[in-house]
């Protein structure tokens, strides 16, 4: 299968790269992938509730999948459009829609439910990415072009799973130019946490090697007009979706969306 990122020139996907798209029943569910990742860490994920009989929707973001060059095509806003999309898509078929998310994806998903507090009904989050953690970003940041053609990548945070027998399946390599958007998104979503109306249930791994504490201290701080629940994850690593505690963020987000229709919580519709 090809690419059907627009900025990027036609090339095949990686392995477990493509997008993913089920129709259930009206109650949907949105998974946003993270930085220079794939659908491939969120399909688990997306197939448990696709059993349980939701609509999901797992869209494969701009510049991601295919080679790490594409992604320094693109920015946080072409991501945050491809997730827009998807929400509206869900939107127009569901009674409801439940976003979700990884990492960077998490930052997506928090973005979508500020946006649209009408279309999203809850928001489930795995070690969202909210701020910086990353110390070259500071000198990356303000000049991206340029950085881009003096130090086109770094070395690749992806793949950090305890298990020895899987792996994220993203790019080895950090887009410099791509990567130097990512403070613009975490202002966006930091200056938006007290309009945040949808609850929001949490997973942070007690050892991550991409974020660390300080995410979920903002996101618990600042949202403060909304219910904020968080839980510990002791046996995965960044990517717990992937990870031994993998069953643990399935069940408890299908039990969170089915709290939301029994509590009547949530976004007015």
């Amino acid at each position: 299968m090809t690419s059907t990122d627009p900025t990027a020139p036609d090339t095949a996907l990686l392995p477990g790269a493509d997008p993913f798209s089920h129709r259930g029943t009206r109650v949907g569910a949105l998974l946003c992938h993270g930085f220079t990742g794939t659908p491939h860490s969120m399909r688990p994920w997306a197939e448990y509730l696709v059993e349980a009989g939701l609509s999901v929707e797992v869209p494969l973001l701009p510049g991601h999948g295919t080679v790490w060059q594409h992604m320094n095509l693109t920015t946080s806003d072409h991501w945050f459009a491809a997730a827009e999309s998807a929400l509206f898509d869900l939107a127009e078929r569901c009674d409801e829609v439940h976003v979700m998310g990884l990492s960077m994806g998490g930052a997506l998903s928090l973005r979508l439910a500020q946006e649209h507090p009408d279309l999203v009904t809850s928001v489930v989050l795995v070690n969202p990415s909210l701020t910086l953690e990353d110390a070259r970003l500071p000198f990356i940041a303000p000049f991206p072009r340029l950085a881009a053609r003096l130090l086109p990548s770094t070395p690749g945070i992806g793949s950090d799973v305890s298990r020895a027998d899987t792996g994220e399946g993203g790019y080895d390599r950090v887009p410099t130019a791509a990567a130097a958007t990512l403070p613009k998104l975490w202002r966006t979503v930091q200056n938006g946490m007290s309009g945040l109306r949808a609850p929001i249930l949490a997973y942070r791994s007690t050892q991550d090697h991409v974020v660390g504490p300080r995410s979920l201290r903002i996101l618990a701080r600042r949202a403060v007009n909304t219910r904020v629940t968080i839980h510990l994850l002791r046996d995965s690593y960044h990517v717990a979706t992937l990870d031994h505690d993998a069953s643990t963020i399935f069940a408890g987000s299908l039990a969170f969306v089915r709290e939301q229709k029994r509590s009547g919580e949530g976004a007015d519709r």
